[in-house]
């Protein structure tokens, strides 16, 4: 199995048609349909279903789609890494990050490294916990930056000198939006919409579940989320609330939301994390150095 003939295949399933990739590729439709035939009679299995005028991907098509992409992501990294080896530093980082105002934080660093490397190129990958967990355990990102509650057990981690502030995001016109801030007492009853991540009891820190002791087990979920624009959504839509951090939902006066804080206060620290045996390239290398000082 070829990376080329990988690349092959990932371009007939975004353009869902032989012809439409074959004029991608530049290559002739014949040639192009016998290297995905040789592709299916390697692996086993048909990966498209062809009709007079359509050709749709089969569920283990998507499955090999989904690793294929992967592999060719890594290859482009690869290929980067050592076009820039033997040259001054530069070159590409790739970081991971959640809805957060840690970013800030990191943004700051990449300015200061560009100025003074402005070949370096920084690559950011928007996601929950999970997403980006998976994207590091792959090799596919030097860096995630992690908000807590989250598992840092497999990785080396840094403490970011920022953090965000739990609260409850509500319609503007109810009850709970008129008040200074929300006790746990006034959640125990309502109908909540929680991230996916603070609901894992398998954290070993995990400072939300924390927060409510032993009612957290008795809270109402009636929906989870893994990024807070949509939950926004749910909320103004009269599902519920969202238990969920500061300045993540735009909560405008326009936007007809708004944030209550927790009571006591929660907050949420960030990390910036990496894999124990990730290798580092020299622009990688080098923000991990101005990160720590930061840090520090």
């Amino acid at each position: 199995m070829e990376l080329k003939t990988l690349y092959y295949f990932v371009t007939i399933a975004k353009e869902e048609s032989i012809t439409r990739a074959a004029n991608t590729l530049h290559i002739t439709q014949p040639t192009l349909s016998r290297q995905i035939k040789d592709l299916e009679s390697e692996l086993g299995v048909k990966l498209f279903k062809r009709s007079n005028h359509s050709i749709y991907i089969t569920d283990e098509g998507l499955l090999l789609k989904k690793r294929a992409e992967e592999l060719l992501e890594m290859s482009h990294q690869i290929q980067d890494e050592f076009k820039f080896i033997d040259k001054n530093i530069e070159g590409n980082v790739y970081i991971g990050c959640g809805e957060t105002k840690g970013m800030q934080v990191i943004a700051n660093v990449f300015k200061n490294i560009q100025s003074v490397y402005p070949s370096i190129h920084f690559h950011i990958y928007s996601g929950n916990a999970e997403d980006i967990e998976s994207r590091l355990d792959k090799g596919l990102l030097d860096f995630g930056i992690f908000i807590q509650p989250a598992n840092l057990n497999k990785y080396k981690a840094l403490n970011l000198p920022s953090s965000d502030h739990w609260g409850v995001v509500a319609k503007s016109d109810s009850t709970l939006a008129q008040q200074t801030f929300v006790t746990k007492e006034d959640l125990l009853t309502k109908p909540l919409i929680c991230s996916r991540q603070v609901l894992d009891t398998t954290i070993s820190k995990n400072e939300f579940a924390d927060w409510f002791g032993s009612s957290f087990e008795a809270l109402n979920i009636v929906g989870t989320f893994n990024l807070a624009y949509n939950a926004g959504l749910m909320v103004k839509a009269g599902i519920g609330y969202v238990i969920t951090l500061d300045s993540i939902i735009n909560t405008s006066i326009e936007n007809k939301l708004s944030f209550v804080p927790l009571k006591p206060k929660l907050i949420a620290k960030h990390n910036i994390v990496w894999r124990k045996d990730h290798t580092f390239s020299k622009a990688a290398q080098l923000f991990l150095e101005k990160a720590t000082e930061i840090c520090q």
